[in-house]
């Protein structure tokens, strides 16, 4: 049961650093646009490798970025030579 609600509790915590994250991240680059209807963020492969080689795993970084997490995959796989 304890092991239960610490889990939760390390979810919430980890859901309300990505916000903060997300918010530093916005201020840093000037980014005010805070509107849903947003189609395409762009800039964001740069943030996404940076945070990808300090080990926040795809999920995280689609939280943090705010782009679907199929989107982090693909810009987090390497290109394939022809």
């Amino acid at each position: 049961m304890a092991s239960e609600v610490t889990d939760k509790a390390i979810l919430e915590i980890s859901k309300k650093l990505n916000v903060l994250i997300a918010l530093s991240l916005r201020n840093l680059v000037g980014d005010k646009d805070f509107s849903a209807t947003r189609k395409r963020k762009k800039g964001v492969g740069e943030l996404v490798h940076y945070l990808a080689d300090m080990g926040l795993d795809a999920r995280e970084i689609a939280d943090i970025v705010g782009s679907p997490l199929s989107s982090v995959r693909t810009l987090l796989t390497p290109t394939r030579r022809r």
